[in-house]
C-alpha cells in the first residue's frame, strides 16, 4: 500500500477515488513521564519518553488508515494529513489522527 502526503503516486494514474479514510490512536500519557517531560522542557533537551510514544501513535493512526483503505481495495491513500492533539481528556491522552483519500492506481 503506497501512502503519500502528495496528491498522487509519480507515474501512476488514479483511476478510481474510493472515498476518505482515517486512522486514529488515542494513548493515555503516564504521569511519571508527564513530570519528567516537563523537567527536561524547564531544563531543555528532547523528551525521549514522549517523542517514542508520538511516534507509535503515528504508526498506529497509518496503520488503521492502511486498514480502511485495503478494505475499500484500495491501491494507495494519497493527500493524508496527520495531526496530533495533546491534553484529550484533562491532558491525560494524547491523539494522533491521520486521514487522506483511498484511491486505485492504473
Amino acid at each position: 500500500m503506497i501512502v503519500t502526503t502528495t496528491d498522487f503516486v509519480e507515474g501512476r494514474k488514479v483511476t478510481h477515488y474510493l472515498g476518505v479514510v482515517a486512522g486514529e490512536a488515542v494513548i493515555g500519557a503516564n504521569v511519571f513521564r508527564d513530570l519528567f517531560a516537563g523537567i527536561r522542557d524547564v531544563i531543555g533537551g528532547r523528551s525521549g519518553a514522549y517523542e517514542k510514544t508520538l511516534r507509535e501513535a503515528r504508526q498506529v493512526a497509518i496503520d488503521e488508515l492502511m486498514l480502511e483503505a485495503e478494505a475499500l481495495g484500495a491501491d494507495a491513500v494519497v493527500g493524508v494529513s496527520i495531526d496530533f492533539e495533546g491534553g484529550v481528556h484533562q491532558g491525560t491522552m494524547m491523539m494522533v489522527a491521520a486521514s487522506g483519500t483511498a484511491v486505485r492506481l492504473g
